[in-house]
């Protein structure tokens, strides 16, 4: 049951896929990733997600900003692990026509999230709370089990790994020139 018109074109997409492997016999599997983060992201891009903004804002010595409360959670999911599930999905025929979430099955909340990047960039910063977005979502955690059981995907980096490469990135591609 989508909530959103962006939801809506997700489905639409996938249900296009579907058709196609059932119809046509062409190899398809929609891949349903959950807040993939990694090196590379461009922290100024709108596109950005939170965990770029929370590096940049830890190394400026400045309060990462929260939306609400930061008890709001999400599946935070490395960018080697993506491209892990698409290799697989491209390979592994008990995955066409399926739908399968890529993600670690394991939630985060954002105030977590904060505390694990100032520590990890060294900073002593405080994040700061500001009004709610409308229409967030609380929680969002991804049942990967289809992804483990048709093809063998099992997530490689725990959070803490994963924002150490990112973090390190950081550091050397802005913040030590």
């Amino acid at each position: 049951s989508p909530m959103s018109p962006y939801a809506v074109t997700k489905i639409a997409c996938e249900q296009y896929c579907s058709v196609y492997n059932s119809i046509y016999n062409l190899p398809t599997t929609s891949l349903r990733y959950f807040n993939i983060y990694g090196p590379r992201q461009d922290p100024s891009s709108q596109y950005a997600s939170v965990i770029p903004n929370f590096i940049t804002a830890a190394y400026c010595d400045k309060s990462p900003t929260i939306y609400g409360d930061g008890e709001q959670s999400r599946d935070f999911t490395f960018v080697a692990d993506a491209v892990q599930a698409n290799l697989k999905a491209a390979l592994s025929a008990k995955a066409d026509g399926q739908v399968v979430n890529v993600a670690t099955g394991h939630r985060t909340t954002v105030n977590e999230l904060a505390q694990e990047i100032i520590k990890q960039v060294g900073s002593d910063v405080k994040p700061l709370h500001v009004a709610p977005r409308v229409g967030e979502i609380m929680h969002s955690l991804a049942d990967i089990s289809r992804a483990q059981k048709l093809m063998d995907y099992e997530p490689q980096y725990t959070l803490e790994k994963g924002l150490e490469e990112t973090v390190e990135y950081f550091k050397n591609e802005y913040y030590t020139r």
